[in-house]
């Protein structure tokens, strides 16, 4: 059989048992204190009032003249009886040597011995003691009366246990209601203090908080998402390992400003936010992410919970996809060119015209073979090459000519496995297709106007650079567009910068952030045609700080 539970089972009502508990020890100990202490200081003010009354009477010179006359008590018991109304204590006592009282309240008790000590009072000595005499237990004090150096009586006043005990429980009505008001006071304190932890805690005990302190901290540290936490003046209260790494923090990120954390302005932007962000795509230095914010409603102060997911590697498989995608598109156009091709070339041998079908075939041959024996022989990374002959046909579907220039030349092993092929196809990709859009618009007329300096027919051109030299890798891509304003220079590597419309802008933020990570320098200059010429410069031996980005 299982026994009933004692205590409460939030943690709130055990915590309001116990200060309730604490609270009533405090003001029943406070109370007996204060009864003991009050009792104390009642029987230390009576005996000092009872010890003034004897001595003022000891020394009065008219007691000492009642006493030699031959009925002392003739002429002392209105005295005592007068002091001892005045003084409010409850006997005045006036006796001879012997003890034979000449004064008492109760005059039937003059001329009957003193019921108490006196012997220290007949060594002269002035004595106190509690004593039960003919009105009860009494707190006295014994004087001796001087008549020069000879002792001829004695004073004794004293004041009943019983009236010190009466002043006593009149006190303690008061210190009851006192204690009464403290205890309703502490009472309703400590429940409106419990109330309000019981809220905060909804209502669990300190094994189920215990228990989800154990998980919680499990879950931050195990889930991959990032996630941030941000109270009501936008300070970091809380982030998990993933978070910390997505966003490049140190380990004292906790309890600073979102906006002191050396984060990309347009990401500061959406964490400081006070609406919901979805899905928002934002750059750090070196990755790619997905950032959700939602707004926390309720409590002291309003604060947001911020999910970050790592997008980096879905990018790069994304542009390498559309990579792919447009390799497959201009195979599909070439395969249908080829096609319309062969069957010209057939058609002309059917005719007899057998010299201008092998004309035909050899000049399409040698425009298709010129670019993959240059590319082939000046570039031996297997990657770069496969990329420049792919976007050599897309740029051709285009109307773009794609030339390599005469200096490039990469040889086989010249680039080091620490520089990542999936970053090189990123920067040279990138560049490739802003340059061949640009070219492509400029030649349709879609482009802006056409540089002044150009003359003739516009030919849609773009040319690569690759080489090796002084220990970097220089990959330049200049084209025929209408290039860049001076006061776009400055903005162009920023995520959603274009000039086509919204949902792009991505390319050239990537292209910074792979040089970034390669500790390499992205240059934007003029190209020689008046278009836009982009120079990036990757270290071959070692990686600097990060990319810096130089406006010519």
């Amino acid at each position: 059989m299982r026994l009933p539970r004692t205590l409460p089972r939030s943690l709130a009502g055990q915590l309001f048992a116990m200060q309730a508990l604490l609270v009533a020890a405090v003001v029943a100990g406070c109370a007996f204190f204060a009864y003991a202490s009050g009792r104390s200081q009642a029987e230390e003010t009576a005996a000092r009032q009872v010890r003034a009354a004897a001595l003022a009477m000891a020394g009065s010179p008219s007691v000492r003249e009642a006493i030699r006359t031959p009925d002392p008590s003739a002429v002392l018991q209105p005295y005592a009886e007068r002091v001892r109304a005045d003084t409010g204590i409850a006997f005045v006592t006036i006796m001879d040597p012997d003890g034979v009282r000449w004064t008492h309240p109760d005059p039937s008790q003059i001329g009957r011995r003193f019921i108490g000590h006196t012997e220290r009072a007949l060594a002269g000595e002035t004595f106190e003691e509690t004593y039960t005499g003919t009105l009860g237990p009494s707190i006295r004090v014994v004087t001796p009366i001087r008549d020069g150096d000879r002792i001829v009586g004695l004073v004794s006043a004293g004041i009943t246990v019983e009236r010190v005990s009466t002043q006593v429980r009149e006190q303690l009505g008061a210190l009851g209601t006192a204690a009464g008001a403290a205890l309703a006071l502490g009472g309703l304190g400590t429940y409106v203090i419990n109330a309000r932890l019981r809220r905060h805690t909804h209502g669990m005990n300190a094994r189920e908080l215990s228990r989800m302190h154990t998980y919680h901290e499990a879950t931050l540290h195990a889930v991959r998402e990032g996630l941030l936490m941000l109270d009501g003046r936008r300070r970091v209260a809380l982030i998990n390992d993933a978070g910390r790494e997505l966003l490049g923090l140190a380990p004292g990120a906790v309890g600073r400003r979102v906006d002191e954390l050396a984060l990309p302005a347009p990401l500061t932007g959406a964490l400081l936010a006070s609406e919901p962000r979805v899905d928002e795509v934002h750059l750090t230095a070196d990755r790619v992410i997905v950032v959700n914010t939602s707004p926390v409603v309720g409590g002291e102060r309003r604060g947001t919970v911020v999910t970050l997911r790592d997008h980096t590697e879905l990018q790069a498989l994304s542009g390498e996809l559309d990579s792919e995608r447009g390799f497959t598109q201009a195979l599909r156009s070439q395969a249908h060119e080829a096609a319309n091709r062969l069957h010209t070339v057939v058609s002309l041998i059917e005719l007899g015209r057998v010299d201008e079908a092998v004309e035909f075939a050899t000049a399409e041959l040698e425009l298709a073979q010129v670019l993959t024996d240059r590319v082939v022989g000046a570039v031996a990374e297997p990657v770069l090459a496969a990329l420049l002959l792919g976007k050599a046909a897309q740029a051709h579907e285009r109307g773009v000519e794609l030339a390599l220039a005469e200096d490039s030349l990469i040889d086989d092993g010249a680039l080091p496995r620490s520089l990542a092929p999936r970053d090189l196809v990123t920067i040279l990709g990138n560049l490739i297709d802003n340059a061949v859009d640009a070219a492509s618009e400029t030649a349709t007329g879609g482009g802006g106007p056409v540089p002044a300096q150009r003359t003739g027919p516009v030919r849609a051109l773009v040319t690569v650079t690759a080489l090796t030299e002084a220990g970097e890798l220089l990959l330049r891509v200049a084209d025929t567009g209408g290039g860049i304003g001076p006061d776009d220079a400055d903005e162009v590597f920023r995520r959603g910068w274009t000039t086509h419309g919204t949902g792009r802008g991505l390319g050239l933020a990537l292209v910074r952030q792979a040089v970034h990570r390669n500790g390499g320098t992205v240059t934007l200059g003029r190209a020689p045609d008046g278009g836009a010429e982009f120079t990036v410069r990757l270290p071959l031996t070692g990686r600097a700080a990060g990319a810096k980005v130089v406006t010519a």
